[in-house]
């Protein structure tokens, strides 16, 4: 969801005209008119995203560059249990950069869970009012840690009362997170 205001109307084919010049991984499902003042970004109440981790002793080239490849032993209950200590408002300090233009830290959750996408994908799905940047990368991080016996899980949700961002766990990499919808409050729902 994007949104952008124009002086005219805009032109047949707007978004097959928009599409021509933006690269293949980003594409315009549909352009529609919004109320006036409509900010995509401000106006959202809350965001859904997805991390996906591949469950193999081998990595895949299916899922290469789609999931983190994850070949280590995972405790699923310490997984579950750091999801749901992320319900509810926090301080979001330790999950993201140090140099940050963020002057608030605290996020409410809506829902976190791992689910089983297929018997080799598990997915770390999320919803809050706002995410800051790297966040989720660093709480997937950190989940991993907790669920590979390198902290516990009463370490983890320590972490959720606002401190530094070195006591939180590596950033995953990027190619496991995937945007999955946005809520307007009473308005439109939109999901990929």
């Amino acid at each position: 969801m994007a949104s952008f205001e124009l002086d005219r109307e805009p032109p047949d084919q707007f978004a097959s005209r928009i599409n021509a010049v933006l690269p293949r991984d980003v594409s315009v499902l549909a352009v529609e008119p919004a109320p006036d003042g409509f900010d995509a970004r401000r106006w959202a109440t809350s965001r859904r995203y997805r991390y996906r981790i591949l469950r193999t002793e081998q990595r895949t080239p299916f899922e290469e560059g789609r999931a983190l490849w994850w070949p280590y032993p995972l405790d699923r209950a310490a997984l579950d249990g750091c999801a749901a200590a992320l319900a509810g408002e926090h301080d979001f300090t330790a999950f993201t950069p140090t140099q940050t233009e963020h002057v608030r830290f605290e996020r409410r959750v809506l829902s976190a869970r791992w689910v089983d996408e297929c018997e080799a994908v598990m997915v770390f799905e999320i919803e809050a009012d706002a995410f800051m940047r790297n966040m989720i990368r660093v709480l997937v991080g950190t989940m991993l840690e907790v669920a590979g016996g390198k902290r516990t899980a009463e370490e983890f949700a320590a972490l959720l009362e606002g401190v530094p961002r070195e006591r939180a766990g590596e950033t995953a990499p990027a190619h496991g997170l995937y945007f999955a919808g946005v809520s307007y409050g009473d308005g439109p729902a939109f999901q990929h």
